[in-house]
């Protein structure tokens, strides 16, 4: 990994802002904004310690490339689909932070094809609340044009930490609700009200 992100660094040369944000140790939850398949290569080459993050397990049944990326990362294989499984993959996240670990999630729950930023669903704010940690949002750019040569910037906030009842589904929204606000004012996206359909 470590000369996967020189390189990295070398070719694209990403600006990277509040990094010092995410802390070194301890559970914590990464959340940003989802433009690009990319995202999820561009953060683990940034953040100086490993992000776990949720994959579509159809990036390791194809592509060996992709399929190598993914296990050399530690993204954990989650099949979409319906309420149970969007279950398994939250108590598959929890599992993440409850060994300390940090745990990276787009709340969109898909990438956004027109660069817009849609509303977020509650699952990070269940996360947060359930688990007791701190989220920093993030905000990515430049990572729609990829693989390309593109001008990558990658904006960390400060960290939130989320109040309420996991269960009061008001207090899910609320919590959601600011960190997408905290996403959009690193990302200076335009807002959309409704949820992005899951592609």
């Amino acid at each position: 990994m470590p000369l996967l992100r020189l390189l990295f660094s070398l070719w694209y040369r990403p600006r990277v802002e509040g990094l010092h944000h995410v802390p070194r140790g301890g559970a914590v939850i990464i959340a940003g904004n989802h433009l690009s398949f990319y995202d999820s290569v561009v953060l683990p080459l940034v953040v100086p310690r490993r992000v776990v993050f949720l994959a579509k397990a159809e990036y390791f049944e194809r592509g060996r490339l992709r399929r190598w990326w993914f296990r050399a990362t530690g993204a954990v294989p989650v099949r979409r689909g319906d309420g149970p499984a969007a279950r398994s993959a939250l108590d598959t996240a929890l599992d993440v932070l409850a060994g300390g670990r940090a745990f990276g999630i787009y709340p969109e729950g898909t990438r956004s094809r027109d660069g817009r930023l849609y509303r977020g669903r509650t699952g990070v704010a269940w996360l947060a609340l359930t688990a007791g940690v701190p989220v920093v949002p993030v905000a990515l750019t430049g990572t729609g044009a990829l693989p390309g040569r593109a001008r990558i910037t990658v904006r960390f906030g400060a960290p939130l930490h989320c109040t309420g009842l996991a269960g009061d589904a008001r207090d899910r929204r609320a919590a959601t609700d600011e960190i997408m606000d905290a996403i959009a004012t690193l990302s200076g996206q335009e807002r959309v009200a409704h949820y992005n359909a899951v592609q």
